[in-house]
């Protein structure tokens, strides 16, 4: 494909399925190392016959990888991290809203509704209701610089599953 900086080799995107790693992150883990993950999404691969990994060109999504190896290894918590303290609906517009503590049903409806782009906010979204829905308790997206602070005290936007708020 042919855009202003020149050509771009487009590739499928494939939604993960699982981490080719999570045993061993979750060992790594439970021995009280934090562990950077699946920060580029990672390689898509399928197993051969003689059970060796192909790997496929391709590119993953890194909130759907880590939603996909949060939900593996049984986490509780997803954090993700992004360019805003907020999600929010109505974006760039007078009647902006910024989304504090929502349950999955509402981010869902609001997903449903086109609020976030396919190249901006919604593969986050999409993330944060995958785990939930898979098990999650508690999904925080927000900025770097505010994820202590959300950490602490539920700041930024918190997504719970649909029994309490």
């Amino acid at each position: 494909v042919k855009t202003a900086k020149g050509f771009r080799r487009v590739v499928a995107s494939p939604a993960p399925v699982t981490i080719v790693e999570k045993r061993e992150i979750k060992q790594l883990i439970n021995n009280n190392f934090i562990v950077i993950c699946c920060g580029g999404g990672g390689i898509p691969v399928y197993k051969e016959e003689s059970g060796w990994l192909e790997g496929v060109d391709g590119v993953i999504d890194k909130d759907l990888a880590s939603a996909v190896l949060a939900t593996d290894i049984h986490a509780d918590e997803l954090i993700i991290l992004t360019g805003v303290e907020h999600v929010a609906i109505n974006f760039n517009r007078p009647d902006q809203k910024q989304l504090h503590k929502v349950t999955v049903s509402e981010m869902e409806a609001y997903y449903d509704q086109g609020h976030f782009p396919a190249g901006s906010m919604g593969p986050k979204i999409r993330a944060a209701i995958n785990f939930i829905r898979n098990g999650g308790q508690k999904v925080i997206i927000t900025s770097i610089d505010n994820s202590l602070d959300a950490i602490c005290r539920d700041s930024g936007t918190v997504i719970i599953p649909d029994q309490g708020k």
